[in-house]
């Protein structure tokens, strides 16, 4: 067994290997950014080396720099994670060259498998269930529309060097093919510096479900199925194993066509088999087809491990130091019912928007696996995926499973920025979630219900008041003192859009009467929470005018800022987060109508559209084409006035 690793990654997944590496006595290196030098998984690491900036092409993503990280503490093998470096063959193979050993399968495998047109012919060779369309090398847009038009409508367009939903759309007739061809060509050339693009047909109800392999390099087991189906913008949220509504006879037959896709191409490690399934038919025969593979581990992993028993980075190491494999087939077996959900810094009702901040708080549930890469302080920046932790539940049953993470939910705080943990609790409570009814295309259906906004119940306004006025601090016998009579303060919230008055009175060193919305409530200290009438409340947390209570944040406005806001425009488009200008859709001239798309923003391994706030004409383009800008930079104006920015464009 190995004396010392490098894991070259970072976050939950770096802090999850070296968590495996300390149980077995192997020593840890960690690499790092300029931006990560206090992450936890530096902190847990034995060594630490300083790679590069923030950027991922200069520290994560540098491969020359992480073998020499590992040649320079004397790592013996380098653990990949996932995302990065995890499934390039040119990374496994330098690995390979400096004498080191890649904690994953043969670059070979990598490359028979990295390209989806390439897989799926492998697959059918394999004798592995494909979905119907063209693989094919002629990618001009005639081609690939008359291809389209043959398999029939709808049709999913697809990178082949794609992943997590780039490159990807769906189409559900001629008319919006050649744009959506155009805008997946472009996000795949962004993302993957390859454009070129398969079609397959469009699965109806689809379920996205995967089996958990592993090998040896010769043969391979299984490790069942995992229900990915809850996804947003193509990324999962909710995974759970095994699969609901999962007939033996299925798990039997995706098993093995699993199985022989590994030995097919001699994987080495742990990989997922991806399977489309017809949500109509979960019969063995012609029920499902093969999607793709990932040779790594999976972010959802953790699922597998709760009914297996089973460590799967274990499993890598002994397997990457020479040992076979650790079971046989038969000697695995299902106990229970997992589900995980992934806690991310985003606006859910803002279309899934990625946010940065600092975490002023952070507090997990006892009870359920927690797996995290941040603590309380930590920063959630522009540069990487915006994940916080993911949150695991075992039980007996799926419907206990399901009960405990839900509770988990309603007991996870995190203060500082916004999250989606309000969204995963609604998500794993809707009716058709609890009875086993899912397919990729819930959330959308049902994202109206899953992002609605309930607004503060009175005791959570009675928190934010206390936090706003600064009354809500530890004991102090002269906080809020005043001659003669209580002190009392005013204070001004926003709450979902609109604006709320509240007034807080310190009655003495530990009570408070909160006066909200025409009711008076009292707030009684003790310890560290306050009493609202029989109800025991941690304190809100603040931080700047955000404060944030429960699943909700509200902001303590400031007189001076709202009347500066309330003198802004319109007219000008700004970035809402720091990112790159990944496409710009128009020029001085133009004129636009509203919501037509005017830019594109990359941040956080996500595109987000820009759209023109009213019909007009763009007066100005203030930025470029892959630049990059700060949260609020201004990147568009439109004209204030009809004539503005209508120049002829031709004689510029």
């Amino acid at each position: 067994m190995f004396g010392r690793i490098l894991i070259a990654n970072r976050g939950e997944i770096a802090a999850r290997v070296i968590d495996t590496c300390r149980r077995m006595g192997i020593g840890t290196v960690a690499v790092h950014s300029t931006a990560d030098r206090a992450a936890r998984h530096v902190a847990m690491a034995d060594f630490a080396v300083e790679i590069g900036g923030p950027a991922p092409s200069d520290s994560y993503l540098a491969a020359d720099r992480i073998v020499a990280a590992a040649l320079e503490t004397g790592a013996e093998a380098i653990h990949p994670g996932y995302g990065f470096l995890s499934e390039n063959p040119d990374f496994a193979e330098a690995v390979a060259a400096a004498g080191l050993v890649f904690v994953g399968p043969s670059a070979q495998a990598m490359r028979k498998m990295g390209l989806k047109d390439a897989a799926k012919a492998a697959m059918e060779a394999a004798g592995v269930p494909v979905v119907p369309g063209y693989h094919g090398s002629d990618q001009a847009d005639v081609r690939l529309a008359q291809e389209a038009a043959g398999i029939g409508w709808p049709v999913m367009i697809k990178a082949v060097a794609g992943g997590g939903g780039k490159g990807m759309r769906l189409v559900g007739s001629e008319a919006g093919f050649a744009e959506a061809l155009a805008s997946a060509r472009a996000e795949a050339k962004g993302a993957f510096g390859n454009d070129t693009m398969l079609i397959e047909k469009a699965i109806q109800r689809p379920r996205h479900i995967e089996v958990q392999v592993f090998g040896d390099g010769t043969r391979a087991v299984h490790l069942f199925e995992r229900d990915c189906s809850l996804q947003r913008r193509h990324q999962k949220v909710i995974e759970e194993a095994p699969a609901p509504g999962m007939t033996q006879a299925m798990r039997d037959a995706m098993g093995a066509a699993a199985v022989r896709a590994a030995e097919a191409i001699g994987y080495a490690g742990a990989g997922t088999v991806e399977f489309i399934v017809d949500g109509s038919s979960l019969g063995p025969e012609g029920g499902f087809y093969f999607m793709e593979m990932n040779t790594r581990l999976q972010v959802e992993h953790p699922v597998t491990e709760a009914v297996t028993g089973v460590d799967l980075v274990e499993w890598q190491l002994r397997v990457a130091a020479g040992e076979g494999l650790p079971a046989r087939q038969a000697e695995l077996a299902i106990d229970g019912h997992a589900v995980e959900a992934r806690i991310y810094a985003e606006d859910a009702g803002a279309g899934f928007l990625p946010a940065t901040g600092r975490i002023d708080g952070l507090e997990f549930p006892g009870g359920l696996r927690v797996e995290t890469g941040v603590r309380a302080g930590d920063e959630i920046t522009p540069h990487y995926d915006p994940m916080i932790a993911k949150l695991i539940a075992w039980a007996p049953t799926r419907a206990a499973a399901f009960q405990r993470l839900s509770d988990g939910l309603g007991r996870t705080r995190i203060s500082g920025t916004v999250t989606n943990v309000d969204f995963l609790r609604r998500l794993v409570d809707l009716d058709r979630v609890r009875s086993g009814d899912v397919e990729t295309g819930l959330i959308a259906e049902a994202l109206e219900r899953l992002v609605a906004t309930d607004p503060p119940a009175v005791h959570e306004l009675a928190l934010a008041a206390l936090a706003a006025t600064g009354l809500d601090g530890p004991g102090d016998a002269l906080q809020g003192f005043a001659l003669w009579q209580s002190a009392a303060r005013t204070v001004a919230l926003e709450v979902n859009g609109g604006r709320i008055d509240l007034a807080v009175s310190a009655d003495g060193a530990d009570r408070r009467t909160i006066f909200v919305q025409g009711q008076e409530v009292a707030a009684e200290r003790l310890a560290d929470r306050w009493r609202i009438g029989q109800r025991l409340c941690r304190p809100a947390r603040r931080s700047g005018p955000r404060i944030t209570v429960g699943a909700h944040v509200v902001t303590h406005l400031d007189p001076l800022v709202a009347a500066a806001a309330a003198a802004g425009t319109g007219d000008v488009v700004l970035a809402p987060m720091p990112g790159r200008v990944a496409r710009l859709g128009v020029a001085p001239g133009d004129a636009v109508t509203e919501g037509q798309v005017l830019a594109v923003l990359e941040a956080m391994k996500m595109e987000h559209a820009l759209t023109a706030p009213r019909d007009g004409r763009v007066a100005e383009c203030l930025v470029e084409e892959g630049a990059q800008v700060d949260a609020g930079a201004a990147l568009i104006r439109l004209a204030e006035t009809a004539g503005e920015g209508s120049a002829d464009r031709d004689g510029e």
